[in-house]
């Protein structure tokens, strides 16, 4: 389903700051190499939005859970002062070489601690505590409540989290997608909208970015 008329999407794609070479780069091997994933990819306006968000509220301290082949890391590290760091969890070696040489293009390789490993595991290794400004959850759908309430619980107050694909496809407007994943995902979105610890939007750009700040 097309939520988006596609002409308007491809024209706010155009109408975004545009991408420099290392990201055209990254995006056009990522098609070449993983065709059957590189939908799993942000869009250029989407990473921008993460650039932009992650310099508006001033955060240092960042986690992603999903990294790929590392485009949406370049745009949360280069929303970063020179001093600040990105969290970045994710299970696939494979995907995660792709985006290691990628940050070293991009001179952020040395504000990214990238873990391996299932990202519930590496996320409640850490102390429970206000650890980051700003968190970005893009992976499986299935583990999105988990991811949520991890993360919220280690956020700053006042910091932000953003959650890729909440509209999955429109599926969450299907009572009838009984899928796990899509159940999740509509289970969450019902969740974040009534919970008193946030302040949320979701913004129907692409799949559907929805923006949490902890309150």
């Amino acid at each position: 389903m097309d939520l988006v008329n596609p002409q308007v999407a491809e024209y706010v794609l155009a109408h975004c700051t545009p991408a420099d070479e290392v990201l055209r780069e990254l995006a056009v091997e990522t098609s070449a190499a993983l065709p059957a994933r590189a939908g799993m990819q942000i869009s250029h306006d989407q990473g921008t939005l993460l650039t932009l968000l992650v310099r508006l509220s001033g955060a240092r301290r960042a986690v992603e859970v999903g990294v790929f082949t590392g485009y949406s890391s370049i745009c949360i590290a280069r929303g970063l002062p020179s001093d600040g760091g990105l969290l970045a969890l994710d299970v696939s070696e494979e995907w995660t070489a792709v985006a290691r040489r990628y940050w070293e293009r991009a001179g952020v390789a040395d504000r990214i601690d990238l873990r391996l490993g299932p990202a519930a595991e590496s996320l409640r290794a850490l102390p429970r505590e206000p650890l980051f400004d700003f968190g970005f959850i893009d992976a499986d759908k299935g583990g999105y409540p988990v991811y949520y309430e991890e993360l919220l619980a280690r956020l700053r107050p006042g910091g932000l989290l953003a959650l890729d694909n909440v509209l999955r496809g429109g599926r969450v407007l299907d009572p009838g997608a009984r899928g796990a994943e899509d159940l999740a995902v509509k289970e969450l979105n019902d969740r974040i909208a009534a919970d008193p610890r946030v302040t949320s939007v979701m913004l129907p750009l692409r799949d559907g970015i929805t923006l949490a700040r902890k309150n």
